[in-house]
Formats: C-alpha cells, structure tokens, sequence
C-alpha cells in the first residue's frame, strides 16, 4: 500500500511591533495589522493550523512568548522593543 502524505502548507503574516496596543501583558498585535505574502490586509488569522512559528526582528521565538487569536497575536512585554521591528507569524496549516 502507498503512503499518503498529509496536505501541509504555511501562510504568513507581516507587520510591525508599532502595530500593536496595550502595555506589559495586554500588549497585542490585530490581525488587521498585518498583511500576507501578497501585500493584501488580513482580516483574521488562520482559525485551524498545527503550529505557527513568530519571528521577530527576524528571530524565531520560543513557544512561551506568544498566544493567538484569530484576532490577535499576544506578546507579553512586546512594547519594550521597538516599534520599527518586524513581527512575522508563519501558521502551518493541515
């Protein structure tokens, strides 16, 4: 019998951490702060996926730095960094 290999495709989300609102635990980022590999808004984020990786500034960050929403991303703290740094969310979805 062939094996069948699970569909698995990854979207992903760029904005900045300017974006964001709120101070210290509150501090998140809307989902309609960013846009996709295509330059287009985004209205929500992925409601199913297996993972997302976040990278900011370009570095990849442990799992305990973040949650998500389909609505928003939490970055506890995020407002001590720079508001110029980029945030990029990868969702891999199956």
């Amino acid at each position: 019998m062939p094996l069948i290999k699970p569909f698995i495709s990854a979207v992903r989300f760029a904005s900045t951490i300017g974006a964001g609102t709120g101070e210290g635990e509150d501090f998140a980022i809307a989902a309609t702060s960013f846009t996709d590999d295509d330059g287009a808004a985004v209205t929500a984020f992925p409601a199913s996926f297996a993972y997302y990786n976040l990278y900011i500034n370009g570095v990849l960050q442990t799992a305990d730095v973040s949650t998500v929403t389909t609505t928003a991303i939490t970055i506890p703290d995020g407002d001590i960094l720079n508001g110029g740094s980029p945030v990029v969310i990868e969702f891999v979805v199956n």
